[in-house]
């Protein structure tokens, strides 16, 4: 006969907690990354950022280290005296040219540059419209005050390049569409895109093939436009598209029946006023010839005879007899 043991090792009650833990551990990290927003992020990197300068050098960078559930995001930092950042620039900080004259609103004597790399969470941050793809990673430059190294969710500096762009050379660059794919789908076209801090996107044009210029801080990156072109009407020789031609044509012979029956009328019409027209002209002249005989013939009345086979008004006798000259009495 055999007896179960429960050995402590094996209580279930006590390996709940642990369990439950290492869930946790391996999973809230994914869930806070698919959480964040794009200006989490930003502070969220700050903060790792920050972490890197530990007795910092001016002028050197420092890489941060992000949380495991942001792996692929690279983010790093570089202090600058503002006053020597617009007096010489500053060269090659990553993907990144600051030319000469940039200057950082508000002024403070140390910045820090914090350079953002989102790799395959770009589309995940900074998504685009219909009809766009990423073809580079979007990349970050942003500038802190440099007072506080341990601070954490610092309102960002505002840059601004007076004289020359800034310059942001890709390295990483999808290679373009075959022939065949752009016969396919249109035409297409790189174009480089700025992401301000309030979500707004400006394009400009690409130069060089890969390199981007802009004029204040942000996030940048290079993208594929679409230009589909439009289809020509397909002719579907369908039972539904029969009956709407037949419908059509008939409305059509319906219109012309209505048109024909409108002119027809209206030269009907023409033709009968003007029949009346000339019949009433007439008979007001006959009728004024007739008002005329009337007057004539009311005017002097004379006796009428007949003559062979004509009458013809003849005058009456007169009335004083006359007298021969010598049958005149004195």
């Amino acid at each position: 006969m055999s007896v179960f043991r429960c050995y402590p090792c094996l209580d279930l009650e006590s390996m709940v907690f642990p369990i439950a833990f290492a869930v946790m551990i391996l999973v809230f990290p994914v869930g806070e990354a698919a959480e964040l927003s794009a200006r989490s992020l930003d502070a969220l990197l700050q903060e790792r950022a920050f972490r890197a300068l530990v007795r910092p050098k001016t002028g050197v960078p420092y890489a941060g280290k992000v949380p495991a559930g942001l792996a692929g995001i690279g983010v790093s930092a570089l202090r600058l005296r503002s006053g020597s950042m617009r007096r010489k620039g500053f060269g090659n900080f990553k993907e990144f040219t600051v030319p000469v004259g940039v200057v950082a609103q508000p002024y403070v004597e140390r910045l820090v540059l914090v350079y953002h790399n989102l790799g395959n969470w770009s589309d995940v941050y900074y998504p685009l419209p219909e009809g766009y793809v990423h073809l580079t990673p979007v990349l970050g430059l942003l500038a802190y005050d440099a007072a506080n190294l341990s601070a954490s969710e610092l309102p960002e500096l505002e840059l601004r390049a007076s004289e020359n762009p800034m310059l942001i050379k890709f390295s990483s660059l999808k290679p373009p569409p075959t022939a065949a794919e752009t016969a396919a789908t249109g035409t297409m076209s790189a174009k480089c895109v700025f992401f301000d801090l309030h979500g707004s996107l400006e394009f400009d044009n690409v130069v060089d093939g890969n390199i981007c210029r802009g004029t204040k801080h942000g996030h940048f990156s290079i993208i594929l436009e679409f230009t589909v072109p439009v289809p020509a009407p397909a002719v579907a020789a369908t039972g539904e598209d029969n009956t709407n031609k037949k419908e059509n044509k008939k409305g059509d012979n319906k219109i012309l029946w209505v048109t024909f029956g409108t002119v027809i009328g209206a030269v009907v019409m023409a033709i009968f006023l003007i029949f009346i027209f000339v019949c009433t002209r007439k008979n007001r002249r006959q009728e004024r010839i007739h008002r005329m005989e009337e007057a004539s013939e009311r005017g002097v009345p004379l006796p009428m005879a007949t003559v062979g086979h004509t009458r013809a008004p003849v005058a009456s006798k007169t009335r004083t007899k006359p007298l021969l000259e010598s049958e005149y009495v004195v």
